[in-house]
């Protein structure tokens, strides 16, 4: 069953490498949000990619921290090199984890790429989606979630 919103944030453990992990603040407590699952065969991963990392960027500075969690869906996926070769193509400057055991992804109850999973400030699920039908909807949730929407 999907990880229903309102649910507690589950810890960011179990990863089998981090990249960017200083820049990940040790309480995510008052903070939002924004866990990221994808994979380097995922092309939608990679067509929705810089806009995300626009996202990163333009909403920062209002509090959103993001996370990012590479999911292989192949054995071929699970080469580190490549995986570091799309955090430089892209320019991914925020914390990573290799999730090559799939505990990040049990925890959070998700077998997607590319999926979001976005959280307020009291670590309670507001939003999740997958796809690129689902990323369309990323956008205004996460202005919804800081306070800089109407809806």
């Amino acid at each position: 069953m999907p990880m229903r919103l309102g649910s507690e944030r589950p810890e960011l453990t179990g990863a089998t490498e981090w990249f960017h992990q200083d820049l990940l603040p040790a309480d995510l407590s008052d903070k939002y949000v924004l866990v990221h699952f994808w994979a380097v065969s995922c092309h939608i991963c990679h067509e929705t990619m810089n806009l995300l990392i626009s996202y990163r960027d333009k909403y920062k500075e209002h509090g959103l921290q993001m996370v990012g969690v590479h999911f292989p869906r192949y054995e071929a996926d699970t080469d580190i090199e490549k995986v570091k070769e799309d955090i430089a193509k892209y320019g991914i400057t925020h914390p990573v984890a290799i999730d090559n055991l799939h505990k990040m992804a049990e925890a959070f109850q998700n077998e997607y790429v590319p999926a979001f999973f976005l959280f307020d400030k009291e670590g309670k699920l507001f939003f999740r989606t997958a796809g690129d039908r689902g990323f369309e909807k990323l956008q205004p949730k996460i202005e919804q979630v800081l306070g800089l929407s109407q809806a």
